[in-house]
């Protein structure tokens, strides 16, 4: 592995369900991998709509970002999957709460399924602190 290239596991976060690390750090930035809703502690996803999820995976994110020595405020891309777009407002809702000022650059996509039949899945690209 290239000496520019980390690889990043977050305690916090909960285990990857496929065969990828939490993140990887390169060139100043780290490029997180999908997170879904599931509760560290258990492993199970969590319950409740869209906007329940949406927050669980960006706790999630966050979780990843500290693991590397950021915060999700330094995000500069998020990527937000969503199985239904009519939740896209209810996302959005609590999205903004994470992001009340200086949110990042974000695209919202549609798809069919998520893994463990997940709502919502959020990934993230983020500018590393000095």
């Amino acid at each position: 592995m290239s000496a520019a290239r980390e690889p990043i596991s977050a305690p916090d976060a909960p285990a990857a369900v496929g065969p990828y690390v939490h993140a990887v750090r390169a060139n100043g930035f780290l490029f997180c991998s999908g997170q879904i809703p599931l509760d560290p502690r258990t492993g199970e996803l969590v319950g409740g709509g869209a906007g329940a999820q949406a927050g669980r995976c960006l706790e999630n994110l966050a979780a990843v970002c500290q693991a590397a020595g950021a915060t999700l405020g330094d995000a500069v891309r998020l990527t937000v999957y969503v199985t239904d777009m009519g939740s896209f407002a209810e996302v959005n809702e609590v999205y903004e709460s994470f992001f009340e000022s200086d949110p990042p650059a974000r695209v919202t996509i549609g798809v069919a399924a998520l893994p463990r039949g997940a709502q919502v899945e959020i990934d993230a690209v983020v500018a590393l602190p000095d």
